[in-house]
């Protein structure tokens, strides 16, 4: 390949860019694994904390590891009164992600270890992040809708805490299990365009909070973690399972973007939609509304038959967190809340073996030119 024309990846498509211990889609199972373990079997028999734990310290913890996890991430989850102010201050509109990225800029700058980017002390700053992002999440939520924020609870795990503080209660177990799951799902995914973001951050030094508000800016688009919120959109605007066939062949026809379809990594299925579909289901019985499932389960058949695309995490997600009782804005800063883990992760790994991200382009602008008097412009 010459120098006048670079084999140019348009969205980094097939670039290696580093290596990493962390997860990985193992192409002979198509499935994710976290540190080697496939993540289904994860989300079914272990905690978000076990997870959480997995990511950073590569194995997963004993019990007594597991409990002292416990105790420093429940020790560390209230908010300062100057922050649950700022808090309040937020514009009742806004997106509670926009939300978040902003109250956890604030914690960048509270923080006493802000600018210490050793691993020891990112560590401890990725636990305080762990531990106050659901409790901001919950406190905008609430102050959108003018209501007082709710003090976390130390005695519940973290799923639970997150219904407390959102609803003021602790739902039925089959409820916190789903929404534990999810977590577990959605906590890390290789070089998606939100950890390269934080990992492109680390790279020039900068510390944990400026790399975790700039994971948050990308995890917005709709094209990554605002996905889920666009399902559930979707789903609304379609109704009823008997417009879903019709609805989705309008947009074959306008050549349109179906959302919670199809994934860079995954070419026979995201192995990580069956268990999300399973636990979606069972929001459905708890719930009695089998409409957004069935709709779903139609849409889903139709992609497959005409067009050979498989849904990603995002497509179940959606009807699931509906069905959990929270308000479509939540659905992405929920990501967040289980994202921190594998971002913090990375960030971890990035600085041990730092070198600056710098890529390269090809220009296509004008040649060097000399700059025309005022009198010759025109």
């Amino acid at each position: 390949m010459s120098e006048a024309e670079p084999d140019i990846r348009k969205g980094l498509v097939g670039v290696v860019a580093d290596v990493s211990a962390v997860s990985k889609v193992m192409p002979e199972t198509n499935s994710l694994t976290y540190r080697g373990y496939p993540v289904q079997d994860l989300a079914e028999q272990c905690s978000f904390e076990e997870v959480a734990y997995l990511l950073w310290n590569g194995e997963l913890p004993n019990a007594a590891q597991l409990a002292s996890f416990r105790r420093e991430e429940s020790s560390q989850r209230a908010l300062t009164p100057a922050l649950l102010e700022v808090i309040r201050a937020f514009p009742r509109d806004a997106h509670p992600m926009d939300a978040i990225r902003t109250a956890v800029s604030f914690m960048g700058m509270e923080d006493p270890e802000a600018a210490d980017t050793s691993e020891p002390a990112t560590r401890r700053k990725a636990m305080r992040l762990l531990a106050k992002i659901p409790t901001a999440i919950a406190a905008a939520h609430r102050a959108s809708k003018g209501q007082d924020a709710i003090a976390p609870d130390p005695s519940l795990t973290f799923s639970e805490n997150f219904f407390h503080l959102v609803f003021g209660k602790v739902p039925q177990p089959e409820v916190v299990k789903a929404f534990d799951v999810s977590l577990t799902l959605y906590a890390e995914h290789g070089f998606n365009a939100s950890t390269f973001t934080a990992r492109t951050i680390t790279s020039t030094g900068a510390d944990l909070h400026g790399a975790v508000v700039g994971g948050i800016a990308a995890l917005k688009g709709p094209l990554h973690g605002g996905a889920n919120e666009a399902v559930m959109h979707m789903l609304s605007e379609i109704g009823e399972p008997a417009r879903a066939v019709e609805w989705l062949q309008s947009r074959f026809d306008h050549r349109a973007l179906v959302m919670g379809f199809g994934h860079r990594v995954y070419k026979h299925g995201d192995s990580r939609v069956p268990t999300m579909t399973q636990y979606a289901e069972k929001m459905a019985e708890v719930v009695g509304d089998r409409r957004w499932m069935e709709m779903s389960r139609l849409l889903a058949a139709e992609m497959l038959a005409k067009k050979n695309i498989h849904p990603n995490l995002d497509f179940p997600a959606g009807p699931a967190y509906h069905l959990m009782g929270f308000d479509i804005p939540l659905f992405t800063p929920i990501f967040v809340a289980a994202r921190i883990t594998g971002w913090s992760a990375h960030v971890i790994e990035q600085a041990a073996d730092n070198r600056l991200i710098r890529p390269l382009s090809h220009y296509t602008g004008a040649t060097q030119r000399a700059v025309p008097a005022m009198a010759d412009r025109r």
